[in-house]
């Protein structure tokens, strides 16, 4: 008896669900696109169900094609893994390997460390996302995820492999005719630049003084007339002498070493913000992944803040 799903299905699915058509799965599988659509034919004649909504321009898939992928991408993964696995720690690495990080972050230092990284290691296809968010650490979309911050979550391995904290900062014309705060408290006065992003709290500013003993933590509700989701722009305002930003050190760095961008409470320290390689638990032994990490660890080891105390 025939089975209704063929190992060479799982690759051609993936592929075809991700071109969004089938002319652009044909130029990806080196097949014509007459080819691709007599394969898919013989799948869902196979599956006894319909995997893909046809129109004249674009392709859907049905609810079966979005499980029939999903579970062909875990399975082709596994596959991936345990070849890795059984090839020893000392194999090269190779296979796909699906990256994911913040858009500013990721332009600047993920996607320049990924360039770096294929040119050592060529038989590894690296696929970068960028996103606002951070995707949920439960979704199996991504290999590696790049993350400011720690996960909380016991079932994922969270490697640091940079020193960061943010800052407070603005831009010197900012503070003409105006003075800067002393304290905390005196950034309620001030034009606050705001990020939306991922779950922190939106204009909620945590400032910690001392150690120790005399440790002291100050909850500040800041304001501003501009607010973002991308942290570029929110730099470009702060350059602009639109206000105070609390911004990650690593994007920051040049402009406070150049003097465009001045520290505003240097004695204070807000909530950490290392950065994290964040990928499934038992990913960690695959050769690419590893391989990869390892790299960023040796990329970014030098924190942006040496640049700038």
């Amino acid at each position: 008896m025939t089975s209704s799903i063929q190992p060479d299905d799982l690759r051609f699915f993936s592929v075809l669900a991700a071109s969004g058509s089938l002319t652009a799965a044909a130029r990806e599988l080196g097949l014509s696109t007459a080819a691709v659509s007599k394969h898919l034919s013989q799948m869902e004649s196979r599956a006894g169900v319909a995997l893909v909504n046809r129109t004249t321009r674009r392709m859907s898939l049905t609810p079966e094609g979005e499980l029939y992928v999903t579970r062909a991408r875990r399975i082709l993964a596994d596959m991936d893994e345990l070849g890795q696995l059984l090839s020893g720690s000392r194999a090269a690495p190779s296979g796909l390997l699906r990256v994911n990080a913040t858009l500013g972050f990721g332009r600047s230092h993920i996607a320049p460390a990924i360039s770096q990284f294929v040119r050592r290691y060529p038989e590894v296809d690296v696929q970068l996302q960028l996103s606002v968010d951070p995707p949920a650490l439960s979704e199996d979309a991504f290999d590696v995820c790049i993350r400011f911050g720690e996960p909380p979550d016991a079932r994922v391995v969270a490697r640091r492999v940079a020193p960061n904290r943010r800052l407070l900062c603005a831009a010197p014309a900012y503070f003409v005719g105006r003075t800067p705060p002393k304290n905390p408290h005196e950034l309620t006065r001030h034009n606050c630049i705001g990020i939306r992003q991922g779950d922190d709290g939106y204009g909620l500013w945590r400032l910690t003084s001392g150690r120790g003993a005399t440790e002291k933590t100050e909850t500040v509700r800041v304001r501003g007339n501009l607010t973002t989701n991308d942290g570029e722009i929110a730099v470009k305002w702060a350059l602009d002498g639109h206000g105070i930003l609390m911004r990650a050190e690593w994007d920051i760095a040049d402009y406070l070493r150049d003097g465009r961008l001045v520290h505003v409470l240097p004695d204070y320290r807000t909530p950490g913000a290392d950065i994290y390689a964040v990928y499934p638990q038992h990913l960690q032994m695959t050769a690419r992944v590893k391989a990869f990490v390892d790299f960023l660890v040796h990329t970014l080891h030098e924190p942006a803040s040496d640049l700038i105390r």
